[in-house]
């Protein structure tokens, strides 16, 4: 059975600790664009304990003998890890594999990793990474540069040939040519988030679903104003660091920037690519009018002021209680307003997911999206050690990037929690994705007493468009098929920074945040006059903005010669 190590149930990391010292290595930059690096010479003697001899695509992964691996797991709050889950009676029983785990809770989850990676004493598989988040933690070699062993992951390497992923594999390689990562991968982006707004009264008014342009949206919101002028129309949350995250993070695209989460998560800590170098995004003409729309917003009394600062508690109150009729969210939004209408015994409202308007500079969605953005997963350096390491390379391999692995991980246990009818998966009576999400009246859930449909385990929520779409509702198909119509940006170049870089870069990139996130809220309420811009623009100049482009474009730059074959040592 799975060990949960230092307790029956859970390790819990509870330490608050200092981040691993930033920074890249530069030695050698060379790449050959490919998945596999260096992994060739590599000797596996004494270290092929339970790996199989013909692991390939298409092949169950089963040790050739017991098997345990340590694993850093992020303990998410809505579904409590359980020693006794069916994800790990399975693996154990079918796989041969046990997990020795320490687990920390989600809020907290990047400090207790850092502070472990940093002692030295990381598990050898660290889950629920997002690119860019390894960054930190190579330079001091605890972490395994993944590139130099993927030959040895025919599952993850048939992926990205597959679906033509090796350039967004290169926009993960550090200075040293190596990535050290392994991503979620996905066949198809799949956008999330947009404005839920509610449908029963967008159908009542004859308002579209999917409003041509933002300024159509605010056409469209000045009618509900003006039909129902003692409600609030936008009540807004994802405030908090960036304010209105989520909002300006979906609007960006079409107006030509990044702003809230696409601004503050970037690769590049705010630089965007304007096809021939990177500017500091908060600074351009196009956030600019980003900001504008969205003080016109505030000043017509289409959204409040609030919106930029309140609590998402406070946002789903507004909206739940009928008090307020647009908000940000995602397909899993749906589902919950739908429960809290039903509680508060608002029978008739009905909710969707509007698709993203066009803005000035198109009908855009944002870069990326297949790699980039979807957690994967880190192997600890000293991963490379055990006796067990090839089986471990061949295990991650099956469960986080073959079809059968991420169907287990997704779904669950055939004939248990799902069968098949006509090629169609159908959860069984007993089972559900969320509560009454797909399956009213089920009394067990995936992810709460399954272990199944569980981000630490499931990347980029089943990898091909088909399980990626296999438990979406009818609507969120819809929607996603919708936004995909949209012309997708080119993905911009990396710029890995090099040790010393990256330390004066991290203080830049951080000021620069600070500044950006006070003036965007002061700007959009009308706290500070859109008049004053031009000082705006100046107080990041001052917070020494075009050093830290000037440093982007530099590594940008000297990454390209390296992607090219040009050794920059």
């Amino acid at each position: 059975m799975t060990q949960l190590s230092a307790s029956p149930a859970k390790r819990v990391i509870t330490v608050l600790a200092t981040l691993a010292a930033a920074g890249l290595v530069l030695s050698g930059c060379t790449s050959s664009g490919d998945t596999d690096d260096a992994g060739a010479s590599f000797d596996f003697t004494g270290k092929d304990k339970g790996a199989m001899s013909d692991f390939a695509v298409g092949t169950t992964f089963t040790a050739t003998e017991p098997v345990e691996f340590s694993m850093l797991y992020r303990d998410h709050e809505a579904y409590p890890l359980q020693k006794d889950w069916p994800f790990f009676t399975e693996i154990e029983k079918n796989q041969k594999v046990t997990f020795d785990i320490d687990s920390s809770p989600r809020v907290g989850y990047e400090d207790a990793r850092s502070a472990m990676i940093a002692s030295g004493d990381a598990p050898e598989i660290i889950t629920v990474v997002y690119p860019g988040q390894e960054t930190p933690f190579v330079s001091g070699g605890a972490i395994l540069p993944v590139s130099d062993f993927t030959q040895y992951m025919p599952n993850f390497t048939d992926k990205v040939k597959k679906w033509g992923l090796e350039k967004d594999l290169d926009n993960l390689r550090q200075a040293d040519g190596k990535f050290y990562v392994l991503p979620g991968l996905s066949e198809i982006a799949v956008p999330q988030y947009s404005y839920v707004v509610r449908k029963d009264i967008w159908d009542k008014l004859g308002l579209s679903l999917s409003p041509a342009t933002f300024d159509d949206f605010q056409d469209e919101l000045q009618k509900v104003h003006e039909a129902y002028p003692d409600k609030e129309i936008i009540s807004d949350e994802f405030n908090s660091p960036d304010p209105l995250g989520g909002a300006l993070n979906f609007a960006a695209p079409n107006f030509g920037t990044a702003a809230g989460w696409g601004l503050s998560a970037s690769s590049t800590g705010g630089g965007w690519w304007d096809g021939s170098k990177y500017v500091y995004a908060a600074a351009t003409d196009e956030y600019k009018q980003l900001i504008t729309y969205y003080h016109g917003l505030v000043a017509d009394g289409l959204m409040t002021k609030s919106s930029v600062t309140q609590s998402d508690d406070d946002a789903k109150a507004s909206f739940f209680n009928g008090d307020s009729l647009v908000i940000s969210g995602n397909d899993q939004f749906l589902t919950q307003a739908r429960q809290s209408f039903s509680e508060v015994g608002n029978k008739d409202a009905e909710v969707a997911l509007l698709r993203v308007p066009a803005g000035p500079a198109g009908d855009n969605l944002a870069a990326g999206g297949r790699v980039d953005g979807i957690p994967g997963i880190m192997i600890s350096s000293k991963a490379a050690d055990s006796d067990h390491f090839k089986a471990l390379l061949q295990f991650v391999d099956w469960l986080y990037y073959s079809d059968e692995g991420l169907e287990f991980a997704k779904w669950g246990v055939k004939g248990t929690t799902y069968t098949v009818e006509n090629g169609t998966r159908k959860l069984t009576a007993d089972w559900d994705r969320a509560k009454d999400m797909l399956n009213p009246g089920a009394t067990k859930m995936l992810n709460v007493d399954g272990g199944f449909a569980n981000g630490a385990f499931m990347s980029a929520e089943g990898s091909t468009e088909e399980l990626r779409t296999s438990m979406m509702l009818p609507e969120t198909k819809d929607f996603v098929s919708s936004m995909l119509t949209k012309t997708q940006l080119a993905t911009a170049p990396s710029a890995p920074l090099t040790e010393v870089e990256n330390e004066q870069a991290s203080l830049w990139a951080s000021a620069l945040l600070d500044v950006v996130r006070q003036n965007t809220a002061a700007f959009i309420t009308g706290d500070r006059p859109l008049s004053e811009w031009d000082a705006y623009v100046q107080e990041l100049k001052n917070a020494h903005m075009d050093e830290y482009i000037d440093m982007i474009n530099t590594a940008q730059q000297r990454q390209a010669k390296a992607l090219a074959g040009d050794s920059q040592d």
